[in-house]
């Protein structure tokens, strides 16, 4: 079982522009990148025609590291300077519990640990330092 822990920037409908501007200017690559409109629709959950460009997930690579990033979606708070959050990934769902039960203490939950179209448990919790934490679970590699 892997823990790994990456730098995750959550810009604010330019995120594209950011991934552009280091992939020329650190020499990164860009491993992936999917947006807004590119997720499952939900009925229940319409997407709004201004989300459907902004970045939902993506991953670049500079040298041997990783740096993700989203975008947020239209209408949610940003505010520069806060927008790094650190996203802590496991392929297994019990540490994935540990480690967030662990980091909600004190803390306050943005996001309940839960199943996702993206991960089997997925959730986010800022800690008693002001930190926020994704927690992702992947699978076994």
């Amino acid at each position: 079982m892997t823990v790994q822990v990456f730098p995750y920037l959550v810009m604010d409908g330019n995120a594209r522009e950011a991934i552009n501007y280091y992939k020329e200017s650190l020499d990164a690559e860009v491993l992936y990148t999917q947006t807004f409109g590119e997720s499952p629709e939900s009925p229940d959950f319409p997407l709004p025609e201004e989300a459907k460009d902004r970045i939902m997930h993506a991953t670049i690579k500079i040298g041997e590291s990783e740096l993700m990033f989203s975008d947020t979606f239209p209408g949610q708070p940003h505010s520069a300077g806060s927008q790094v959050t650190l996203c802590i990934t496991t392929s297994n769902p019990e540490r994935s519990q540990k480690l967030f039960d662990g980091l909600k203490q004190d803390g306050e939950v943005t996001m309940p640990l839960q199943k996702t179209f993206f991960s089997p448990l997925y959730g986010c919790v800022v800690d008693k330092f002001g930190v926020t934490f994704q927690i992702y679970t992947g699978e076994e590699k």
